[in-house]
């Protein structure tokens, strides 16, 4: 897996659905000011392998597609869910107690929470990047949520490639907060930049992404 070819490609993919398209440009931002459900519903289309990037119409399925998509994560996200009102939980009663040695206790049993918390969330991601492709090529929500068929994906790409697929997009998302992070440091202006970066990034990600699933050939 050619991984610096998937992120060049992916990069290329977004620039040219933007750059000198600024009606598609300025259709993606009012995507992403609307809740970011119709942007959400828009990368489905990315995902199903649509090149070059469609344009931003049917405005009603990309709504419903969006709100498919954000409950599919919203089930995803249950576990991670639960691990944080626990850990929540724990850290109040602690607090509570007027105990030193329970509040301590409550301390320690937070930070292995929190820690539970974060591996539980980079587990669920792992399953649910291949979940929400096959949705979007299936149009079955049920198949967000086949993990024998999820599992198989993962297997063909091989664990360590789409492991290290996964790392690099990480590395790539890191390198993009911190050139966000400077420019939200210029009072309004970059907050602007930031709104019109929020959908090229999106594109970029999810064209990764769909290339990542098809190196497990098709659903």
């Amino acid at each position: 897996m050619d991984y610096g070819s998937m992120v060049g490609e992916s990069f290329e993919y977004a620039k040219e659905a933007v750059v000198g398209k600024w009606n598609k440009w300025v259709m993606l931002i009012i995507a992403t000011i609307l809740l970011g459900l119709p942007l959400m519903g828009y990368s489905l289309k990315i995902l199903r392998g649509e090149k070059p990037a469609p344009e931003v119409e049917d405005w009603g399925t990309l709504f419903i597609d969006g709100i498919k998509y954000l409950i599919i994560s919203l089930i995803y996200a249950i576990p991670a869910f639960i691990v944080l009102f626990f850990v929540v939980g724990v850290s109040i009663l602690g607090s509570m107690s007027g105990d030193p040695a329970t509040a301590m206790a409550a301390i320690g049993s937070m930070m292995i929470g929190l820690l539970v918390f974060f591996v539980v969330i980079l587990i669920i991601g792992i399953f649910e990047l291949i979940g929400i492709v096959r949705f979007a090529r299936t149009g079955s929500m049920g198949e967000a949520f086949n993990f024998s068929a999820i599992l198989a994906t993962i297997g063909k790409i091989g664990w360590v490639p789409y492991i290290i697929a996964l790392v690099v997009l990480g590395v790539v998302g890191v390198i993009f907060a911190i050139i966000v992070t400077i420019l939200m440091m210029i009072p309004i202006l970059g907050f602007i930049i930031y709104l019109c970066l929020i959908a090229p990034w999106t594109l970029f990600v999810t064209r990764y992404i769909c290339q990542l699933y098809d190196n497990a050939g098709s659903a």
